[in-house]
C-alpha cells in the first residue's frame, strides 16, 4: 500500500477543514500535528512489516507546514526516526523554519 498519496490527501483535507473553522491557525497546527503523528506511526508500522514506506521528504514537509509538534510526539511515542542523524538535522531545520515564519507572520501581520 502506498501511503504517500493518502498523506497528501489528508493534508489537503486538514487545510480545508481548518480554514472553515473560527480559528484557522490554531486549528491547523492541532490537526496537522495529529495527522503528522499518525503518519509517523503508520511509517513505523510499514517499516516493521516491510511495506512501502512514507518518504522522508513527506515527513519533513509535514513538519515544515506545521505538523512538527506531532512529529516530535510521534518520534518519541513510536521510537521512529530518533537515531537517523541526517533526518534529525533536516527535521530540526524544518522546525526552525516553521517557527521563524510563524513569528514573522505574527509580528508583521496587519
Amino acid at each position: 500500500m502506498n501511503l504517500n498519496p493518502l498523506c497528501y490527501f489528508l493534508l489537503v483535507f486538514t487545510a480545508v477543514g481548518s480554514a472553515l473553522l473560527p480559528h484557522p491557525l490554531p486549528t491547523w497546527f492541532v490537526l496537522a500535528s495529529v495527522l503528522t503523528m499518525i503518519i509517523y506511526g503508520a511509517d513505523k508500522l510499514a517499516a516493521r512489516k516491510a511495506w512501502r514506506r512514507v518518504p522522508e521528504s513527506t515527513l519533513l514537509l509535514f513538519g515544515v507546514v506545521g505538523g512538527w509538534p506531532g512529529a516530535i510526539l510521534g518520534q518519541q511515542l513510536f521510537r521512529h526516526k530518533t537515531q537517523k542523524q541526517p533526518f534529525r538535522t533536516y527535521f530540526m531545520i524544518t522546525v526552525v523554519v516553521n517557527v521563524v515564519v510563524l513569528l514573522a507572520a505574527w509580528r508583521f501581520w496587519p
